[in-house]
């Protein structure tokens, strides 16, 4: 089953590489991972979609490395999940007039056209962009960007999320807050 982890982790070099290292050494193979400053300074927010059956052994690995401030499991909550794509497109059978037309049905925009392709840009559910972009491959698909997941938890705030820096020691792998002259 596919979950999806959020995190806020702190902004130091090496820190997302230990996130990934700690999924990859356990075989975990992550379908979506982006990553963006959060609400906080100093801290990002990670979305990470894995698919593992016994997520609770992921969760509890994932909390100990000691960037990681915050660790929520959000497949079982109530959540706003999105995803924005790219997609270009060179029309086989379809006038650019019809593409675009379909695009806009799907809640896609045209953010680029000339006379040799069109880029579509859409921002909806993982599953609405998925169909989407299946539904350009007989239309002439010749690339796609995806983000990759996001989601925010509807409701209120968990009071556990800081709101100032969160102070970093150090990594059992010698990152560190001490700058070495």
């Amino acid at each position: 089953m596919k979950h999806t982890l959020t995190a806020l982790l702190q902004d130091r070099p090496g820190a997302l590489n230990r996130t990934v290292s700690l999924f990859r050494r356990r075989g975990f193979n992550i379908e979506s991972l982006s990553v963006a400053p959060s609400e906080t300074p100093g801290l990002s927010r990670v979305t990470i979609v894995v698919d593992e059956p016994n997520i609770d052994r992921v969760v509890k690995q994932f909390t100990r490395l000691i960037e990681v401030v915050d660790v929520s499991e959000t497949t079982s909550q109530r959540a706003v999940e999105r995803e924005t794509a790219l997609v270009k497109v060179q029309p086989r059978g379809v006038t650019p007039a019809e593409l675009t037309a379909l695009g806009a049905a799907a809640g896609a925009r045209v953010v680029d056209a000339d006379e040799a392709a069109m880029i579509f840009e859409i921002t909806d559910t993982p599953d609405t962009v998925a169909t989407f972009v299946h539904g350009l491959r007989e239309l002439g698909l010749v690339a796609v960007t995806r983000t990759g997941r996001v989601v925010m938890p509807r409701g209120e705030v968990p009071l556990a999320i800081p709101t100032t820096s969160v102070p970093f020691t150090s990594q059992a792998d010698g990152a560190s807050d001490d700058v070495a002259a």
